[in-house]
């Protein structure tokens, strides 16, 4: 059932109203004397989240246990990430989700069920996962904090995929990446219907009994034409309801439908959010769809680092590069190391132009010109992609260059979705 519900396109929830929001949604949980809060980590400092969950400590004191960010495969939020998102929030609540030794199994969802919401694209089964904290007796309540935004691996992010993907292990979300990679994600972009998003309902059906009562809090967020992140919706329930109420409201707000092609797009990643193409690339997979056949795709990177958030697939990145789904699909048949690995080889699908159009990465002093290229990208740069486009004077879409040059400016691509209405409505 809903708890707490607001938004439209319209909106814009302030401050003051948000916390009456999490209030009237925590009520829910008056009689849980133990809870674990589980909200994203710095790459959705945007989402709200860390105002949320500084609400939620505000309000519950010490019932709230442990803060246990959902970090999939990400690295450890460093203490200064926690102070800038989490202000208000003890750092000494927050625990570090280890994908690859923290989970325990819950159930298994058969192959027949997967084969089938994948059209055949897989033949697998797939294990429904939590991280171990989550499962063992020591909570009576999980309060799920995320947002919900066009995504490349489920389609619309957020709801169970926060806690089997971002508490899950390598296995499920392993197989979770490459059913959408192998599925298409054209098809998935956007969409609150999809393969993913059919398993990992399925697996929030059989791991409930499993778990402690969940409360879902759900936010939609929009860059407004001034640049200032607007709360569109707030949707707090302990069902699906909540969710399927927020999608709604994010592929009205969130997906930018161009009515032609890029011919050249500009992606800023902010440094403090994006320090690997393994982030980063949703300069590429959110845009993909907007591209014209032969565009060029401009990357302005000054926090890159390293290609995978895990030194594991930053070694398979390294090894195969961004290649289109078949030549991945292929290798993966072929090589040991990225079959045992298939959210790396989702990865390298999700960051290939398909060939269409090129990808220059301008990237800071953290990647060289030789490792750019080794991917499969183009490089340009920084300082010299600045010089030709400031981005502290663009706006955000359509800009015309005092010489007459026209681009496509995204500020930040984990905000939404661009596509031609040819390409989303296939």
């Amino acid at each position: 059932m809903m708890y707490a519900e607001r938004g439209s396109v319209r909106d814009d929830i302030s401050s003051n109203d948000l916390a009456a929001l999490v209030r009237q949604s925590l009520k829910a949980l008056s009689k849980a004397k133990r809870i674990a809060a589980v909200p994203p980590d710095i790459t959705r400092v945007h989402s709200k989240a860390g105002a949320i969950t500084d609400i939620a400590y505000s309000e519950l004191g010490s019932r709230l246990g442990v803060v246990l960010p959902a970090l999939g495969t990400h690295t450890a939020m460093t203490a200064k990430e926690m102070d800038t998102m989490y202000p208000r929030t003890p750092q000494g609540l927050f625990r570090v989700h280890d994908w690859r030794n923290d989970p325990v199994e819950l159930d298994r969802i058969p192959a027949a069920f997967v084969r089938e919401a994948g059209e055949g694209v897989v033949d697998y089964d797939y294990p429904v996962q939590a991280n171990k904290m989550l499962t063992d007796g020591s909570f009576d309540a999980i309060i799920s904090i995320g947002q919900v935004v066009p995504h490349e691996v489920v389609g619309m992010a957020n709801h169970a995929k926060n806690i089997f993907v971002g508490t899950g292990g390598k296995e499920s979300i392993d197989k979770s990446h490459f059913l959408g990679a192998a599925y298409g994600l054209e098809r998935m972009m956007g969409r609150i219907d999809t393969p993913v998003r059919k398993v990992f309902n399925k697996a929030f059906e059989l791991a409930a009994p499993k778990l402690p009562p969940i409360l879902w809090i759900l936010t939609v967020i929009e860059r407004n034409d001034s640049g200032r992140m607007v709360i569109r919706g707030f949707y707090a329930g302990d069902d699906l309801e909540c969710f399927e109420k927020a999608a709604v409201l994010s592929m009205k707000v969130n997906i930018d439908m161009l009515e032609k092609p890029i011919e050249k797009a500009l992606v800023w990643l902010d440094p403090l959010e994006f320090k690997s193409t393994w982030l980063g690339n949703k300069a590429v997979y959110r845009t993909r769809m907007a591209m014209a056949d032969a565009g060029e795709l401009i990357i302005l990177a000054p926090g890159l680092a390293h290609f995978g958030e895990d030194a594991g697939i930053d070694a398979l990145i390294r090894r195969y590069g961004y290649r289109p789904s078949a030549k991945i699909r292929q290798l993966v048949l072929e090589n040991e190391d990225l079959r045992t690995n298939l959210s790396a080889a989702a990865h390298l699908i999700h960051g290939s132009s398909e060939d269409r159009f090129t990808v220059t990465y301008a990237p800071g002093t953290g990647m060289t010109k030789s490792e750019i290229e080794s991917v499969g990208y183009n490089y340009a740069s920084l300082d010299e992609m600045l010089a030709r486009y400031p981005v502290d004077k663009l706006s955000q879409g359509w800009n015309t260059l005092p010489a007459g040059e026209r681009v496509f400016f995204v500020p930040n691509p984990a905000l939404g979705l661009w596509t031609t209405r040819e390409r989303f409505e296939r």
